[in-house]
């Protein structure tokens, strides 16, 4: 490991995060909401999407992107749908309590399903669909983002990285959970690539000339631009079935705004209302109580038989093990529980900007 990491424990970092919304004037109890979420990432090792987010919503709550006081209106409600706007407040408060609303309408009716337009970006998928698997069901929760994908066969950005991510219960010490974008990598990848001076590997990003690059400030730059995309699930054309992921992305396209008659596709890198920008998106949550179906215990136990069912499968020659998904996100809790979150030098230059610039003077002593 670089000589420029440090270790930082999960309490203290969850604790400054908070502080960040608190000194940027989120209402504590949202606070509290959003830097959960964030450590959740830096916890389950999904680097891209905890502390490494911070700065950018800081960045965007100073320049009047998101609303820091979330307001929700309820568009219309009925016993198991709903459908919400979030007036650009913030994604993670918006997303948390539309999952614990389709939550409590599974809870009493089997199925609940919370859609939400003009919302903001909500840190990892993942998190929501745990909320459903700690309440012994299956959990679904998708959105769309800023153009980052090509359809098959184009080169124009115009689909987001969007997400499709779905977990559920099993008689393991980890649910099953998948939460990863319908790109081979998301910008949260090319972002952490570029903080650390690690070129992306060949074949995952097109230029506007039809070419791969792998430098990630040059695809940053060119993304800026429109100029470079992030190649889908299955990669380039129809050789490696690259239109599957093109699919998947189109289906959380519509069904994080078309479900919602909200923004899509090329809006979503921003518009203007009354002179001030906005980044808006779209989420749809789905919680289904298994204990409609059947007792949760026999769910648990077959879905735990898959799981090891698959991990003792054959092995290809020179492979130590088979994981499932959710697996490696568990071992890495285990282990960061005890090392602590690793922050590269990138990191801690943004963790001791917020510091300064909101008087944080209680963790000074931090680096």
């Amino acid at each position: 490991m670089s000589e420029n990491i440090i270790y930082l424990d999960a309490e203290t970092l969850e604790s400054f995060m908070r502080d960040v919304f608190i000194g940027l004037g989120v209402p504590k109890d949202d606070a509290h909401i959003i830097a959960e979420v964030l450590i959740a990432s830096d916890i389950r090792g999904i680097d891209t999407h905890g502390i490494q987010r911070c700065k950018m919503y800081f960045d965007r709550i100073k320049a009047g992107i998101y609303e820091v006081h979330t307001k929700i209106d309820i568009i219309k409600d009925g016993p198991t749908t709903a459908l919400w706007d979030g007036n650009c407040g913030m994604g993670h408060v918006i997303a948390y309590k539309a999952m614990k609303t389709a939550i409590e309408k599974a809870k009493k009716y089997g199925l609940g399903s919370v859609a939400v337009r003009n919302s903001t970006h909500f840190g990892i998928a993942g998190y929501y669909s745990l909320m459903a698997i700690k309440e012994g069901m299956i959990g679904l929760a998708v959105t769309n983002a800023r153009p980052s994908m090509p359809p098959t066969f184009g080169v124009e950005p115009m689909l987001g990285t969007n997400p499709l991510t779905a977990g559920a219960p099993t008689d393991e010490e980890f649910p099953f959970l998948i939460d990863c974008a319908t790109t081979i990598v998301q910008r949260g990848k090319v972002e952490l690539y570029n903080r650390i001076n690690k070129p992306l590997p060949d074949g995952v990003v097109i230029t506007d000339e039809g070419k791969t690059e792998t430098d990630p400030a040059i695809i940053l730059e060119n993304m800026s631009k429109g100029k470079a995309a992030l190649l889908p699930l299955g990669g380039r054309g129809e050789e490696t079935s690259g239109y599957k992921g093109y699919g998947y992305a189109t289906l959380v396209e519509l069904l994080s705004a078309a479900l919602q008659d909200g923004i899509y596709l090329k809006d979503t890198i921003g518009i203007v209302e009354d002179g001030q920008k906005r980044l808006k998106v779209g989420h749809l949550f789905l919680a289904i109580n298994i204990e409609s179906f059947l007792p949760l215990e026999v769910f648990k136990k077959t879905a735990g038989n898959i799981m090891r069912g698959l991990r003792s499968s054959n092995k290809e020659p020179g492979a130590e093990r088979i994981y499932t998904a959710g697996e490696k996100e568990y071992d890495e809790m285990t282990s960061r529980g005890k090392t602590g979150i690793p922050l590269n030098k990138s990191l801690q230059e943004d963790i001791k900007f917020m510091r300064e610039e909101l008087n944080l003077d209680k963790y000074k002593s931090l680096f």
